[in-house]
């Protein structure tokens, strides 16, 4: 019979040497010589009060340092990272054998504020002293991550009105129904029905406790109304390739040398085209004259376009046509072309021509414009651009267009079309600085830098979503998320650090 060896599973007391365990060239001896060495701490100790009397704190730097590598370990919450710092060797080294509890480091995290973006500041600091910051392309995206808030208690002022009244309306019917039955003198077990009516009188109450704090709707960009949120206002509902989620937006600007984050925000919107900017801003201390920005078509907007080109910032703001005019997607075509029992691609025969353009008679004050049937079609846009093109847009009336009898050969689809539509273009327009960025995102240079956006960009997010598990926030309020985003941001750039600088 074979004789193996005996494992021991009893108590140990093996000595283990702290300063051993931070080895140089990891993330933990970056950061534990950033904090100790490079990082300002005076604005956060200075909060504290106990000269005098009180216990001792847990050092704001320690517990930026066990936050950092626990989230540097894909840890989000403040249990995991207490529980690392009791269990693992390493939490142990690097905290001094301290171990904060839970909620003096959730409290920590939550209570940062504008000290994030400072000690982010000094990190950059750091990274430019390195040589790891390049200057010459800053790529910005974004991600959009569920928030710690409830998507079911989204709506506008109305819906909840509507809600805390349906609430108050079923509590009156139950407590008539009590009466009823008390009346009649029958015994019922109306103990789940006193419950029901207790949580719905709370969350009535709760409804109008909310709508009394918050007397205005959220306002978007341009004065439309947004969704409120009784669990976190400040978040939004924003649709992803996996469904609506209530959520944040954690915008970030990469450099094109090292994947070093210039700049990193959170904002309660799903709309991109509002968050190129505050960005872009953000990024100015750390651009030169030759900085060239690059954000994809999430970003696009003839405003965003003409204020770029007003701060004088080479930008590439690619469109959402532009894979359609880059001959390198060409072959997309052929996947769509290929047989699917589900849907018959193959060509339908041509339809009877529609009138065009060149059958209507345009009055001669662009006032109006009359059709085949001689019935009048009216203006709905006098000065429109179509791809550089200045136009006139006329549409007819229903009480025309619906009893004609020249409708099937006026509209292409008669039996869902109501009205005809007849545009008349009036020539080329001054190019617009959608015209204009078209022009650079075709050239050979803006096929680069597209190309050079996405391999700069997109492994950042792919190493803080996957690699640091970061799938959600954890904290509410946009203060508190943007200084969580911060944090993981924080903690790509030390990595970053660790390979390239603090390695050599």
């Amino acid at each position: 019979m074979p004789r193996f060896k005996i494992p021991d599973h009893g108590l140990k007391l093996i000595p283990v040497d702290f300063a051993a365990q931070v080895l140089p060239g990891t993330f933990e001896f970056a950061l534990c010589h950033l904090v100790d060495h490079e990082l300002d701490f005076s604005a956060l100790r200075a909060r504290f009060r106990n000269d005098a009397g009180g216990a001792p704190a847990f050092d704001p730097a320690l517990l930026l340092k066990v936050v950092l590598l626990g989230y540097s370990r894909g840890l989000v919450s403040s249990r995991a990272i207490a529980a690392a710092c009791r269990h693992n060797v390493l939490f142990m080294a690097v905290s001094g054998d301290l171990c904060p509890h839970f909620t003096t480091i959730a409290a920590f995290v939550s209570e940062l504020g504008e000290e994030v973006a400072r000690l982010f500041a000094q990190v950059l600091v750091v990274c430019d002293r390195q040589g790891l910051i390049g200057r010459e392309l800053f790529a910005i995206d974004g991600v959009k991550l569920p928030s710690n808030a409830s998507k079911q208690k989204s709506g506008t002022r109305a819906d909840f009105e509507r809600e805390a009244a349906k609430m108050e309306a079923a509590v009156k019917q139950m407590m008539e129904r009590q009466a009823q039955t008390d009346a009649a003198g029958t015994e019922a077990d109306a103990s789940h029905a006193v419950r029901t009516r207790q949580r719905l009188s709370r969350e009535a109450a709760q409804i109008r406790q909310w709508l009394a704090a918050n007397p205005e709707e959220r306002k978007g960009a341009k004065g439309t109304i947004r969704l409120s949120n009784r669990t976190d206002n400040d978040s939004a509902k924003m649709a992803t390739g996996k469904g609506v989620i209530q959520g944040y937006t954690g915008v970030a600007a990469a450099d094109g040398q090292h994947q070093i984050i210039i700049a990193a925000q959170a904002h309660g919107t799903g709309s991109e085209q509002e968050l190129l900017l505050p960005v872009v801003e953000a990024t100015a201390p750390s651009r030169n004259s030759e900085t060239v920005v690059c954000a994809d078509a999430g970003y696009h907007s003839e405003v965003n376009l003409k204020r770029l080109a007003e701060q004088g910032i080479d930008a590439y703001v690619c469109d959402n046509g532009y894979r359609a005019r880059d001959a390198r997607y060409a072959e997309q075509a052929q996947h769509k072309a290929k047989p699917n029992p589900l849907w018959d691609k193959t060509k339908k025969p041509r339809k009877t021509r529609c009138f065009t353009p060149a059958d209507f008679q345009l009055a001669a004050d662009g006032s109006h414009c009359t059709c085949p049937a001689g019935k009048r079609l009216y203006s709905n846009g006098s000065n429109c651009t179509f791809n550089g093109y200045a136009a006139m847009k006329f549409r007819g009336a229903e009480r025309d267009c619906l009893p004609c009898e020249l409708r099937s050969r006026c509209l292409r689809k008669p039996d869902t079309t109501r009205t005809r539509q007849v545009t008349f273009f009036q020539g080329k327009r001054e190019p617009s600085h959608t015209d204009r960025m078209k022009a650079k995102i075709d050239s050979d240079t803006g096929k680069r830098m597209i190309a050079a956006r996405f391999a700069t960009v997109e492994p950042v997010f792919g190493n803080l979503r996957h690699n640091k598990r970061l799938t959600r926030f954890t904290l509410r309020g946009r203060t508190k998320v943007d200084g969580q985003w911060k944090l993981y941001c924080l903690v790509h750039n030390i990595e970053k650090l660790a390979h390239h600088a603090y390695a050599q």
